[in-house]
């Protein structure tokens, strides 16, 4: 299932980004912990080089990952060169403020009232970027919503006399071409229902738990082993919930819909869906497949 979401206003929220990078000292990239690797863009990347501008990386949502995968990828990003990495969870305020911090770290040359620490915040929709703005203002000025796409525009906040940020629409790339990465993005909430059917995606992610975290997933759903296969769980899950159409046929939809949301809200536990190596292996697996053979 290739998943591809590619909404017109973002054609002109790279553009604008793009005219912003020039302008700013530093990028930060907010990330969904789960999936630090699917939802890296990799437009931001470039536009990034080809200003040289340093990285923060912030692994957001981090109460919902897994901690171990977490520190893994934490110091796979601090291995990078001009690049540092935090976690936190946005919706505590105390973790978010040390993001400034990291910030001027990153370029000590700026950060004064005469030359103010100018701070390009970009992501993929709905990881968690305008929480976090709202976090260091103390004000609500980004909007805030449990669906992608909900910042349109780019807006310029001054955080303080010596500190600018810009928030960024946020952006997918024209062309996911890794399938699982769609998958794990849609599963995260981060593209558009309209581009992505929630059973397959339910069905993946399924799959995906099942191999990385076999105990959580058989507790929480009470599943006997060993564990039902292809639809067979979105049937086990829609008779325990009691999800009947009114012919008396089990709703599989609303089972895919219910475990997508059980996800993403941490109800199942905390889990990462992919580690460094994890996705380090994918892509050679790509390479090899899409390379002729010597």
């Amino acid at each position: 299932m290739s998943i591809q979401w590619y909404p017109g206003h973002m054609t002109s929220a790279k553009k604008k980004a793009e005219e912003a990078m020039e302008f700013n000292d530093l990028v930060i990239e907010v990330l969904d912990a789960r999936i630090p690797g699917s939802s890296t863009n990799p437009m931001i990347q470039s536009l990034r080089q080809a200003r040289q501008r340093p990285h923060l990386k912030i692994l957001n949502k981090s109460d919902l990952a897994d901690p171990q995968v977490t520190a893994q990828w934490l110091n796979y990003f601090n291995q990078q060169p001009k690049t540092a990495a935090i976690t936190l969870s946005a919706k505590d305020v105390r973790e978010v403020k040390k993001i400034l911090a990291v910030c001027q770290k990153l370029a000590p040359h700026r950060g004064t009232p005469v030359k103010p620490l100018r701070m390009l915040i970009m992501g993929v929709p709905n990881v968690g970027k305008s929480t976090i703005i709202n976090a260091l203002k103390n004000k609500r000025i980004a909007k805030v919503g449990n669906e992608p796409a909900v910042t349109k525009m780019q807006q310029r906040i001054e955080l303080n006399d010596h500190m600018v940020l810009t928030d960024t629409p946020g952006m997918m790339w024209p062309k996911i071409t890794n399938e699982l990465d769609g998958i794990f993005l849609a599963a995260s909430h981060s593209i558009g229902i309209n581009a992505y059917d929630e059973l397959e995606t339910a069905l993946t992610l399924y799959d995906t738990i099942k191999e990385l975290y076999p105990d959580i997933l058989a507790k929480h759903y009470k599943i006997t082993l060993p564990f039902p296969t292809d639809e067979k769980f979105l049937e086990h899950l829609a008779g325990a919930r009691k999800f009947i159409l009114k012919k008396g046929e089990l709703d599989l939809h609303k089972a895919a819909v219910t475990f997508l949301n059980d996800y993403r809200q941490g109800i199942i536990g905390r889990m990462s869906l992919e580690s460094p190596l994890s996705r380090i292996a994918m892509l050679q697996k790509i390479y090899d497949e899409i390379s002729p053979a010597e």
